[in-house]
């Protein structure tokens, strides 16, 4: 695999949400093979619902096995040194947000290269952070963040929004790269550090 800017990310973002899915089992106290089972469809999920909506078969990490390869040493890193990661749930919450940026650019970039629609791409953006992490959730039996009244997927719908026009204004990729994922990041840890949330509805 050739290391450009976005495939070093592409990776940054597997081991971010790998661990994000290693802490969530441990979190539920999950034994080793659930363990392995919920950072492994947290760091895939998003990507293989991209690919397989955009025809891209074999999913990605079918093709490059490397994927399989790093989630495991990740998850058997993060079992280990499980200790030594203080104030688990912050952690778990940091390593969502990360993999949710890096995971969102890689999106609406597939999309662009698939010459789709910019709405498409921004769509892709949004899948592919979010839904690892959802799966994530609904197999720890929880409500998933996305239907929550936390901005989470608005964060990455925002961050795609600015892909797409630095894009068509010609901006040097790996600044958008950058400037895209930190926008994200940086949203949600905002939203979450106040309070801030989209308006709830319910029948009294």
């Amino acid at each position: 695999m050739e290391l450009t800017l976005f495939n070093i990310l592409d990776i940054l973002g597997t081991i971010a949400f790998a661990i994000s899915g290693a802490l969530a089992a441990m979190d539920r106290r999950l034994d080793l093979f659930g363990i392995f089972i919920i950072s492994f469809v947290t760091a895939i999920g998003g990507g293989t619902l991209r690919d397989t909506l955009i025809g891209n078969t074999p999913v990605t990490w079918m093709e490059n096995t490397i994927y399989i390869y790093l989630i495991g040493v990740v998850t058997i890193l993060a079992i280990v040194f499980r200790n030594k990661i203080n104030y688990l749930k912050k952690s778990l919450f940091l390593f969502d947000t990360i993999g949710l940026g890096i995971f969102t650019i890689t999106g609406v970039e597939i999309g662009i290269r698939n010459d789709l629609d910019p709405i498409i791409c921004i769509a892709l953006g949004a899948m592919t952070g979010t839904f690892g992490g959802a799966i994530r959730d609904i197999l720890c039996n929880e409500i998933p963040v996305i239907f929550r009244k936390e901005i989470y997927a608005t964060a990455c719908l925002f961050g795609g929004l600015v892909f797409v026009i630095m894009h068509d204004l010609g901006v040097n990729q790996d600044i958008i790269y950058l400037t895209t994922s930190l926008i994200v990041i940086s949203i949600r840890l905002l939203v979450v550090k106040y309070h801030i949330s989209l308006p709830y509805f319910y029948i009294s």
